[in-house]
């Protein structure tokens, strides 16, 4: 009879996690790195009994503010850590569990693993309705967890004991498999948690798991080639995808030998660094000019790692050229068939360095290369114009903010944005230096990631300076796990922009036609409009008493001053500077489609509605 081992449920998943590892390249990772957790009824005598002795040896333990925010801690670790690294998350039944919908919505968007450990009702259901159980009159065994259900790659519930082990297997095939990863939930019933059980030793066996490196399918590759050779004006779409894969030196080789340009998504943007001259910058609705004028005229559009959304095709209008089609390297078949295209389904890299040997000798035309580097250095104009000011005592703008950054970070630091007006100046303007400089969400683009996505980078990474931007919008949503930040010693940089109020959701309302209606952060008017003086709020004050380091800058030299403080510092700090909100980053380049109002009885809706309506007519489909 083989061994076994007397544990709880709870302290049996702990040690089967600490025994898990990915190995990709013949590197080994731990593939649970460490458990963050609120503890409430649901999970204090369970998991968190299990932690408890556990502790440091064999799973660190990271104590959150919010449920939400300890997800996004995780996705930051595991996207710095090309996901083959993540994190767990623990938390008690009700609303602890239910705050994780977000945050696993945000990680399966971005195909990023993070491991989600809700409590649950009894099993027994001796004691029925628990305390914050939502009784279900027809479906009794319905829990608020099974709201994570639609945003989880994988979800089990464990009922019973021995039902912990094909389940806990499950779950860490998902997790490492780039193809299938996301958020992955085992809801914990409380009772089974604590519930004992002989578990086989081989369960507490360390495991590896791999991560593969599927090459591309020798005739798949054949055509890929030939529609490449073929090709007059092809384009390089590079996404997400190159990151998680490492594939960054083997797509710069592929552009090196053939001068195909490169055009980066949000995620996809520093595959190539930003003074290569084939790189053209962001793509889309916010990409740069020179981007999206060569991608209105490419004749072929190679996806290598991305999904597509709306902003990257401009919602359907960007790739105008009669002729245009598409060839798509990627991973998962479900987004390499995209947009009708030919496929590649094969990692990125091994696909990019099979596509270098298959091209030898081919290279675009010479006229096409002196087209799109002509273009790029009057773009480069463009950002230093909107970077510069040319008197520093003066309040900066929000460019000129970025420009100051520019100036102060290495290349190796971080920068750490996901929401409001900051993604589309980042994206057309940040000048990337390395791989995992540009760390943009921008997958479920949600407010609150910044701050502990900040904290998991820095976790990943210790001896990298990390920056969370934020706005004032972005700041009041979740400005909580500053206080982790703070408590684990870890030296995250907080820029803390105040511009009173929603600035890419007013500057959106003013062109469909909602004239900023509900997005200035002011006192109500006797008109009943919010459109009063600006509300005095201090939130650098706030930022220092959840114990930030906080400094001050009212103008453009005093900000780069406080940013290069803030750099040295080896605590977690926060420059805090309000900015002058006249728009000053260079308009969009391509369309977003976002509805308006068929009839209305104001005259800006229906200036707006005709608008609409001229642009949609540029709308596609690439069949």
């Amino acid at each position: 009879m083989s061994p076994t081992r007397r544990l709880t449920v709870a302290q049996a998943l702990v040690r089967f996690l600490a025994a898990q590892y990915t190995e990709r390249d013949g590197v080994r990772h731990r593939l649970i790195a460490g458990t963050w957790g609120i503890f409430g009824h649901g999970n204090v005598a369970g998991i968190g009994q299990a932690l408890l002795e556990a502790q440091e040896e064999t799973m660190p333990f990271h104590q959150g503010r919010n449920e939400q925010s300890m997800v996004h801690a995780a996705v930051g670790y595991a996207r710095q850590l090309n996901r083959l690294s993540a994190q767990a998350v623990t938390t008690s039944i009700g609303p602890g569990a239910t705050n994780l919908v977000t945050g696993a919505a945000l990680a399966t968007v971005n195909r990023l693993p993070v491991l989600l450990l809700p409590g649950d009702y009894f099993a027994t259901r001796i004691a029925d309705p628990l305390l914050q159980q939502l009784e279900h009159p027809v479906s009794a065994d319905v829990s608020v967890n099974d709201t994570l259900r639609p945003v989880s790659r994988y979800f089990d519930r464990i009922n019973r004991p021995e039902a912990l082990i094909s389940s806990a297997l499950n779950a860490m095939r998902v997790l490492a498999d780039p193809v299938e990863t996301g958020a992955v939930t085992l809801a914990l019933p409380q009772d089974v948690q604590a519930e004992a059980y002989d578990w086989p030793e081989e369960f507490f066996a360390d495991r590896v798991w791999q991560v593969r490196r599927p090459a591309p399918e020798p005739a798949e590759l054949a055509e890929a080639t030939r529609a490449i050779r073929a090709a007059e004006r092809p384009l390089i779409v590079a996404g997400g995808g190159v990151h998680h894969s490492e594939a960054e030196n083997a797509l710069k080789a592929l552009v090196d030998a053939t001068g195909i340009p490169v055009a980066s998504t949000q995620a996809g943007k520093g595959s190539l660094r930003h003074d290569h001259p084939a790189d053209l910058g962001g793509i889309g609705h916010t990409g740069t000019a020179v981007c999206d004028d060569i991608a209105r005229t490419a004749d072929l559009v190679i996806g290598v790692g991305t999904r597509y959304t709306d902003f990257t095709t401009a919602s359907a209008t960007l790739f105008q050229n009669p002729d245009v089609r598409f060839l798509n390297l990627n991973v998962t078949a479900f987004d390499a068939h995209k947009l009708a295209a030919r496929t590649l389904v094969a990692d990125a890299r091994a696909g990019l360095d099979a596509l270098t040997e298959a091209l030898s000798g081919h290279r675009v035309d010479a006229a096409y290369e002196a087209e799109y580097r002509a273009g790029k250095e009057r773009w480069e104009q463009v950002v230093d114009a909107v970077y510069r000011a040319d008197d520093e005592n003066q309040i900066p703008t929000q460019t000129q903010v970025l420009g100051a950054l520019d100036s102060v970070v290495g290349d190796d630091d971080v920068i750490i944005n996901a929401a409001g007006s900051l993604p589309g100046d980042l994206h057309k303007l940040w000048r990337a230096r390395s791989p995992r400089q540009y760390h943009l969400e921008y997958g479920y683009s949600c407010m609150g990631y910044e701050i502990p996505a900040g904290i998991g980078v820095q976790q990943a990474a210790p001896s990298t300076p990390v920056w969370s931007l934020v706005g004032d919008g972005t700041y009041l949503m979740m400005p909580t796990e500053i206080v982790t930040a703070v408590q684990e010693g870890l030296p995250v940089n907080l820029l803390l922009i105040q511009n009173h109020g929603y600035a890419s959701i007013g500057g959106l309302s003013e062109e469909t036609g909602g004239e900023r209606f509900g997005t200035a952060y002011r006192y109500r008017a006797a008109d009943g409009t919010f459109s009063g003086a600006p509300l005095p709020v201090d939130l650098g004050a706030n930022a220092a008493s959840l114990g930030m380091d906080v400094l001050r800058a009212k103008t453009v030299r005093e900000l780069r001053d406080a940013l290069a403080t803030a750099r040295a510092s080896d605590r977690p700090t926060c420059v805090y500077v309000e900015t002058d909100p006249t728009p000053t980053a260079p308009a969009a380049q391509a369309w977003w489609d976002v509805p308006v109002a068929e009839v209305a009885s104001r005259e800006a809706a229906n200036r707006a509605r005709e608008n609409y309506d001229q642009h949609a007519q540029g709308r596609r489909r690439h069949l």
